[in-house]
């Protein structure tokens, strides 16, 4: 599977052939570098190890400064394995460029961390519709209401929806459509919203349910 990492910059809108107005999400998607690989034969699945963002070199361990000049490529913040079927496809220290990767009219699969919302209520993070309010309701409008049974079980079940931390959590959104590719910039641009602010840091691979 075929992916890069991105820095998400923001939404804007373009037209399309039609002059429609499409709603797009601009990533700065690499370039990134191959910093490991790894084989069936001694480490039992193929991947590669791809870096992304450089770093100053006094930012880094000695440890990660070590693994980096190993691989031939500037230090990185951020590393993400990305399992390949054929890992003799690439190559130490290769540059990966959006373009390499995308073109217009492909899906894709955007992961990243979304929005923390701190702590939420159940309207809020589970959609409840909340309580009457009229009738002598007084101050419950917003509240789960009975959340247990009665002396059996005489505890509340695991998973039950209630209030909590909202957000912050890994999320995939699936099968976007690429729209645009600017590899001189190395810029793409996804029909639609993508996880996290902007400034987070994405992973964008191949749609794996594009049919």
């Amino acid at each position: 599977m075929k992916a890069i990492l991105g820095e998400k910059l923001g939404m804007t809108q373009v037209f399309d052939d039609d002059s429609r107005v499409v709603p797009v999400t601009v990533i700065k998607a690499g370039p990134v570098h191959v910093t490991q690989i790894k084989r069936p034969e001694t480490d039992g699945y193929g991947a590669i190890q791809i870096a992304f963002k450089e770093l100053p070199a006094k930012q880094i361990t000695r440890p990660s400064a070590g693994h980096f000049a190993r691989a031939g490529v500037p230090p990185a913040k951020h590393l993400v394995e990305v399992h390949v079927d054929d890992p003799d496809e690439y190559e130490l220290g290769q540059q990966i460029s959006v373009a390499d990767i995308f073109e217009p009219g492909q899906k894709a699969d955007v992961s990243g961390i979304s929005k923390g919302k701190g702590f939420a209520g159940v309207m809020k993070r589970h959609g409840f519709s909340g309580q009457g309010a009229s009738h002598g309701a007084h101050k419950i409008h917003r509240a789960p209401g009975a959340i247990g049974a009665c002396a059996t079980p005489a505890r509340v079940f695991k998973g039950k929806r209630l209030p909590g931390r909202m957000g912050g959590d890994r999320t995939t959104v699936m099968n976007l459509d690429v729209v645009q590719v600017d590899g001189d910039r190395d810029l793409l641009m996804i029909r639609g919203a993508v996880p996290g602010p902007k400034g987070s840091v994405l992973v964008i691979r191949g749609a794996v349910k594009s049919g």
